[in-house]
């Protein structure tokens, strides 16, 4: 049984389950709310959460389809983070090649932006402030599961490759918004 089997076999909008602060692990065991490993769950589901707000808010014809590729991924991620290490590797989707994946969109959203030389204030157009505040919430989620890689409770180092790509990807998708709404340059951090 998937976490995507877990779901549709709920019968009601909630189950109690969680009332004593525990929360289930995919595969045997529940681990409590505020364990490390939740935190990293949290994070990477309001990371997704965030990305689906710039999603909808964004004007460039490639941001859409990317960022529900990468909402996708995301998912396949936090399964992998929220399953017991026996049994990660079933749920194991975010590889080298899926790192390479979002390299290569990076590399090539990069070729339609300039990179600005200074640091730039988030907040010139919805859609870009919206990229600017899911970066900074993938990278909280970078920093939960480079913890849990750290304390040796998930071996797969490419689920940090990735968020901190995603990261770059945002940031990329920040300036590509920008443009998008006619904002070509973007407002820089010194006055």
């Amino acid at each position: 049984m998937t976490g995507y089997d877990i779901i549709i076999a709920m019968t009601k909008f909630y189950t109690k389950n969680g009332d004593d602060g525990y929360t289930n692990l995919l595969g045997e065991g529940r681990a409590p709310k505020h364990a490390p490993r939740l935190e990293a769950i949290g994070a990477i589901d309001e990371a997704s959460a965030a990305l689906g707000m710039a999603r909808a808010l964004c004007l460039a014809p490639q941001s859409g389809p990317l960022l529900l590729a990468v909402q996708r991924d995301l998912y396949a991620l936090m399964a992998e983070v929220a399953a017991t290490p026996e049994n990660a590797a079933r749920f194991r989707k975010i590889n080298a090649e899926r790192v390479e994946w979002l390299e290569q969109q990076v590399d090539a959203l990069g070729e339609w932006v300039t990179l600005p030389n200074e640091f730039i204030l988030p907040g010139d157009v919805p859609a870009s402030a919206a990229m600017a505040l899911a970066r900074t919430i993938v990278r909280r989620a970078e920093r939960r599961v480079a913890r849990l890689i750290h304390e040796e409770s998930l071996e797969n180092h490419h689920l940090l490759h990735y968020l901190n790509r995603l990261s770059s990807l945002c940031f990329v998708l920040e300036l590509l918004e920008n443009q998008a709404s006619g904002k070509a340059t973007p407002s820089l951090a010194k006055g």
